[in-house]
């Protein structure tokens, strides 16, 4: 009984430690930035599984919805103008868009670990950049970020 105690604590102890050293990243919703009109920024980040990303509506008008996610992980959608903080911890590649601008190119992508949906998630932009009005090529340049 007392090895299934220790053991027992030994994980808690474990996955206790892992959240400590798990990393938030903040992604803001912008008019306008570095990367031209409608954008998330940055709008692409390569993180590890536990992290979190904050999707911070700097200006407002904007939300975060996942669009693709690894099997297994959890979608997302924020509210208009509402800060969300999603927590990733499946490997794969994620993308996400702002629904009232997905059509002017108001996507982004989260790498998580390892991209092992990445064929998938190549098809998933490609099928999406096809429809926007504006920023043609846009998820293409974020896409070919991806290790």
């Amino acid at each position: 009984m007392k090895s299934v105690m220790s053991f027992l604590i030994g994980v808690l102890g474990l996955l206790a430690a892992l959240q400590v050293n798990a990393a938030n990243f903040v992604v803001k919703e912008l008019n306008s930035g570095p990367g031209g009109t409608f954008v998330f920024d940055p709008s692409f980040l390569h993180v590890q599984p536990g992290d979190s990303v904050t999707f911070e509506p700097t200006d407002l008008g904007h939300n975060s919805k996942s669009v693709l996610v690894p099997t297994g992980a959890k979608p997302w959608e924020s509210e208009i103008s509402k800060p969300l903080t999603v927590i990733l911890s499946k490997p794969g590649v994620y993308i996400y868009e702002c629904v009232p601008h997905n059509l002017f190119g108001m996507v982004g992508v989260i790498q998580v670990g390892a991209a092992v949906n990445k064929a998938e998630a190549v098809a998933q932009a490609q099928a999406m950049e096809k429809k926007q009005l504006m920023n043609q090529g846009r998820i293409s340049q974020t896409m070919s970020k991806i290790q």
